[in-house]
């Protein structure tokens, strides 16, 4: 199955959040959608990055993830979303940023040494621990709409929505037309 990354799909501020919101509908398993679970997708999820991603002057030239390495990358996406999922809803837990370590170090042990290119497996593990050292963990949040973890970078903090072209505007539509639905009925 074919499918395009776009801008959106990098609407998490960072390349970490951004492979752990490859899985789409995460909560809703007749519904949910992992985007890597096409190697081709993963693939062409490190070119994206290199177009759409946050952290793309940081990294230089992602390379996709070796095959005998997507394995530990898919390992470190999961211990991802759940450390950071569980720290923005006020219930960090010990054994999950252990997790979250350990599948840093299971991928930086495998680590090839280029600094021009990066393999996308090193770099998520890179931007996981960055994430982890970071000063200000409540700026990171749970898009209401879609429930992708994204950095708020707002001065104020304010940002609702991972990204207010798609989340909030669907959010504002469907708000809309319940208003409207409940002015017409008699």
């Amino acid at each position: 199955m074919s499918f395009l990354w776009t801008a959106h799909r990098f609407a998490g501020g960072a390349l970490a959040l951004d492979v752990a919101n490859s899985v789409v509908l995460r909560f809703d398993p007749g519904r949910r959608i992992d985007r890597f679970a096409d190697a081709a997708a993963m693939d062409t999820f490190a070119a994206a990055a290199n177009l759409y991603g946050a952290e793309r002057e940081r990294f230089g030239s992602l390379l996709p993830a070796p095959p005998e390495n997507r394995k530990s990358l898919l390992a470190l996406r999961e211990a991802i979303d759940r450390h950071f999922r569980k720290q923005v809803q006020d219930d960090a837990r010990p054994d999950l940023l252990a997790d979250l370590l350990e599948a840093i170090a299971a991928v930086l042990r495998r680590a090839e040494n280029d600094r021009d290119h990066v393999a996308l497996d090193v770099a998520t593990a890179h931007s996981a621990l960055s994430l982890v050292t970071t000063p200000e963990p409540d700026r990171m949040k749970i898009c209401p709409n879609c429930e992708w973890l994204f950095l708020d970078r707002s001065r104020n903090r304010s940002r609702t929505w991972c990204d207010m072209a798609v989340c909030g505007n669907r959010t504002k539509a469907k708000r809309h037309y319940r208003r409207n639905k409940e002015g017409a009925q008699p």
